[in-house]
């Protein structure tokens, strides 16, 4: 199974790419997202990779980043949600931003992408919030916790299960601190890191 590739670009388009490792041209799907991030054709590019083996194809699939990488494999688990189908997601809407629609229960975003009708949309808000819950509630919990009052811990904390690293929830939170009223609520502190941080 091939996980990561590096090498020449060959060739680029926007659903597909040509990349060149050690002679051999691998042929690698990719999100819009990936795509406009591609260095230009003769230059080394390097792709985090997720092989997909069918009875009859052997596909591949390219993402810039790990993470995007792992939202694309959250994606294709939802029931009706092929490889197609996340890779066409993931050009509509970065992994970053898809996490916050599906806190936010944003079904009218979801249903904006191409190929994603109503009932693809509840099941991606549906079983995506389960995904994501199961993958932060099994992180081990950071050393770096903050001490100020329980609405900021909540927000730090809810900020983390969104998959925000420790250092970058808590540099939003102290902003969005200094522009709202000293005692504000959980939900306005969340708001505005949120909006800091899109």
């Amino acid at each position: 199974m091939i996980g990561y590739l590096e090498g020449k670009l060959r060739h680029k388009s926007p659903d597909s790419i040509i990349i060149d490792v050690g002679g051999v041209g691998y042929v690698v799907q990719v999100p819009l997202t990936t795509f406009y991030d591609l260095p230009d054709v003769g230059k080394t590019a390097s792709l985090n990779i997720h092989t997909h083996v069918r009875e009859d194809t052997l596909q591949l699939f390219g993402f810039r980043t790990a993470g995007e990488k792992e939202m694309f494999l959250h994606l294709i688990t939802v029931n009706g949600v092929g490889p197609r189908l996340a890779v066409n997601i993931l050009s509509g809407i970065s992994a970053d931003e898809l996490r916050q629609v599906v806190f936010q229960q944003d079904h009218a975003r979801l249903r904006n992408i191409p190929g994603v009708g109503k009932k693809i949309a509840e099941r991606l808000m549906l079983e995506l919030r389960d995904k994501l819950k199961i993958k932060t509630d099994t992180e081990v919990k950071p050393v770096l916790q903050p001490s100020e009052g329980s609405a900021y811990s909540d927000a730090f904390s809810a900020l983390l299960n969104l998959g925000y690293r420790p250092a970058e929830a808590e540099k939003a939170l102290k902003n969005a601190q200094q522009k709202l009223p000293e005692n504000a609520s959980l939900e306005k502190l969340l708001k505005e890191s949120l909006r800091i941080l899109a």
